[in-house]
């Protein structure tokens, strides 16, 4: 983490719904704003790519968000929302992990506060680690 960060805080949000794109609110009806999406390889993916293959690894995602209030804006359509690789929907699920509604895992890297900003980061488990 971050210089500032204090320790770690209570039970992440239970669960976490997309408003817009970039944008959830938890059940508390407070906001979380993606604020960093990094791609990489996954560990499995790497593993499985032959040497010298063309085979392109398929990318994990990590996920920063703060929970931050956001200005009212005009609501989007549904199909808005599924253009991006992000869930529509995240449930606590287990220990540190979330469930998406498309059934994805999701690891809670850290769930902590940097200044007076609370953040969340994901990082997308491969499949089969549930």
């Amino acid at each position: 983490m971050a210089s500032g960060a204090s320790p770690i805080l209570g039970m992440p949000p239970h669960r976490l719904w997309a408003r817009r794109p970039g944008i959830y609110e938890d059940e508390k009806g407070r906001t979380w704003v993606t604020v960093v999406v990094r791609l990489s390889p996954s560990q499995r993916a790497r593993s499985r790519a032959s040497p010298g293959g063309t085979h392109e690894p398929e990318p994990s995602i990590t996920v920063h968000m703060w929970q931050m209030p956001v200005h009212p804006q005009e609501p989007v359509s549904p199909s808005q929302l599924t253009l991006s690789r992000l869930p529509l929907v995240w449930q606590l699920y287990s220990g540190r992990r979330y469930r998406a509604m498309d059934s994805r895992l999701w690891e809670i890297v850290s769930h902590g506060q940097i200044d007076s900003t609370e953040e969340l980061v994901l990082t997308e488990l491969p499949p089969g680690n549930g």
